[in-house]
């Protein structure tokens, strides 16, 4: 289909006229909203990597006594 062919956007310009650009499948314009999907779903950036989770904070501090159980058996042997 040539470009002079193809439906045009259903978005008026500030003065008021229709724009005169080619329209994508949802009748808008790569100006007017036919190119970009809109913002992300979901709210990805808030969340947790999970370090100071009661968990994480359990599993080291009880690596940490292991360490100094090892350290001071490593003192009684050597």
């Amino acid at each position: 289909m040539p470009m002079h062919l193809s439906p045009r956007c259903c978005a008026r310009t500030r003065s008021g006229m229709s724009c005169q650009s080619p329209a994508m499948p949802n009748c808008r314009c790569r100006m007017h909203g036919g190119k970009s999907p809109g913002a992300p779903k979901g709210n990805t950036y808030a969340l947790k990597h999970g370090r100071f989770t009661a968990e994480a904070v359990q599993n080291r501090r009880m690596l940490s006594a292991m360490v100094k159980e090892m350290k001071a058996l490593a003192e009684l042997i050597t």
